[in-house]
């Protein structure tokens, strides 16, 4: 049996782990407007995320859109959505069975691990090939935003 001290840490590190995900899957900044080209400075600034699209004045207002149509999405949004929730949901499990499995535990933090690794590396694949794309205007192009970044601290369930 493992010491007390490295129960806790490991205890600790779920937790994080647990609030990482919920956190990367609630916030709208998974890409942000890029400042690419000759107009560096503007009145606006745009972020897409899994469930709203926010848009920030320079005047310190933001107004957000809810995407409530599911269909309407492109596949990589719709996997996204689902794998953050359903490694939301196996880190909890995680955590609850802490009581009567660790090795249980320990394979679903893993798995909520995984699920949370796809979602943030597909996404941010489609939003650098978007942002590399000749084609696609330079006022339309984004960015991996904060919560990209926020979601791969997750793999450490």
């Amino acid at each position: 049996m493992a010491s007390t001290g490295m129960q806790i840490f490991g205890f600790v590190l779920a937790l994080l782990g647990i609030f990482g995900a919920m956190v990367a899957t609630v916030l709208p900044n998974w890409k942000v407007s890029a400042d690419v080209g000759s107009n560096i400075i503007t009145a606006i600034s745009q972020m897409q995320g899994l469930w709203m699209d926010c848009t920030w004045y320079s005047t310190g207002m933001f107004s957000c859109t809810l995407k409530y149509s599911v269909l309407s999405l492109p596949a990589y949004l719709q996997t996204a959505r689902t794998t953050m929730v359903l490694c939301c949901v196996l880190a909890a499990m995680g955590r609850r069975s802490k009581r009567h499995a660790a090795i249980a535990s320990g394979g679903c933090f893993v798995a909520a691990g995984f699920l949370c690794l796809v979602p943030a590396s597909w996404f941010t694949n489609e939003v650098i090939t978007n942002f590399l794309d000749s084609s696609v205007p330079e006022s339309n192009k984004f960015e991996p935003g904060g919560a990209v970044y926020e979601s791969l601290p997750c793999r450490t369930f």
